[in-house]
């Protein structure tokens, strides 16, 4: 039996594997979407995350920097810049074309799963009668 195989040009192909293929984690959103407005030292992305996230995100220096090493080396961002502040390096990091995709995909799947909350009938109205049960029976109470 002989089957087809979908081809692909190459450009095609790796868009398609840039993408995320699991949801991100929701502290590495928003180092990204700290980033989208442009470069960012450490600290302040740290800062810009957790304002973004209304707070709900607080990233430690070691986690985030472990967090811009992965990035990175995921081609998602990269390192802008790099001088030495009061003997200390302070690195500038930004997003890479992949990351602004990266981001945006996340974003759009967020919105999508939320439409179908937002969208939904209003609770309690899942298509079954008042006081139905499974399968539309009715339930007496206990």
């Amino acid at each position: 039996m002989i089957s087809q195989l979908t081809m692909h040009r190459s450009s095609t192909y790796a868009d398609c594997m840039s993408m995320p293929i699991v949801p991100m984690r929701e502290p590495t959103y928003f180092v990204l979407a700290a980033l989208q407005d442009g470069p960012l030292h450490g600290y302040a992305i740290i800062k810009r995350a957790e304002g973004l996230s209304g707070g709900r995100v607080r990233l430690a220096t070691g986690t985030l920097y472990t967090a811009l090493d992965r990035l990175t080396a995921e081609g998602y961002v990269r390192l802008v810049s790099e001088e030495i502040v009061s003997g200390r390096a302070r690195r500038s990091y930004g997003l890479t074309d992949a990351g602004v995709a990266a981001l945006r995909a996340e974003a759009k799947r967020m919105a999508d799963a939320a439409s179908l909350v937002i969208r939904a009938r209003p609770a309690g109205r899942a298509g079954r009668g008042r006081g139905a049960g499974p399968a539309g029976r009715k339930v007496r109470p206990a």
